[in-house]
């Protein structure tokens, strides 16, 4: 698995679950082409206005921030087509100055997206950063997309049943407390 971890296929299977301000970078849930070692989670967003409007990035830039910014910048991102495999040279060569870390898990988590992932289970096509087409999107890669989408909606429904079964519980104690103190102030008046 260790060659899955690789810059360019992290790229590839980006799906940008509309990346929410919740998720992080979550390599079980990226697809084999685009596992990207992306370490801790991201820090929080800081405003790179400066870098932003040059182009360059500055290195303390976080990962959620340069998504941002390549969303702006080319259609692949901001339309969330699937990436083609070694986008990250593309971006590399497009952006000079990049935060090769701080890349990988812009990458990371576009790629991890739910949107992403639908992406890529219904893609035929891959596309580079201007949004033009160009390999073709792998069986197996669609099928990875599908197999995380599924795992995803399996863990929600899991924690939503949890939730349901945790909050009956502490209705049923609740009920069970009031009846107690129902039965106490009944036999403490006498």
């Amino acid at each position: 698995m260790k060659s899955m971890n690789t810059i360019s296929s992290a790229a590839e299977s980006a799906d940008a679950t509309t990346p929410s301000p919740a998720e992080t970078p979550n390599t079980e849930a990226m697809t084999p082409d685009t596992a990207v070692d992306s370490g801790a989670e991201a820090p929080a967003a800081s405003d790179a206005p400066a870098a932003a409007a040059t182009g360059a990035t500055a290195p303390a830039q976080s990962a959620r921030a340069l998504l941002k910014q390549l969303q702006q910048q080319f259609p692949a991102f901001r339309d969330c087509l699937p990436l083609a495999i070694g986008i990250d040279k593309q971006l590399l060569s497009r952006i000079p100055g990049l935060d090769r870390k701080t890349m990988r898990a812009a990458l990371g988590i576009h790629t991890g997206s739910m949107r992403y992932l639908r992406s890529m289970e219904k893609a035929t096509v891959r596309y580079d950063l201007d949004g033009v087409a160009g390999a073709e999107v792998t069986d197996t890669h669609r099928l990875h997309a599908k197999e995380q989408l599924q795992l995803r909606f399996k863990k929600e429904a899991d924690r939503k049943k949890a939730e349901k079964a945790a909050a009956a519980e502490a209705e049923a104690a609740r009920l069970r407390q009031e009846k107690l103190q129902q039965l106490a102030s009944k036999f403490s008046r006498g």
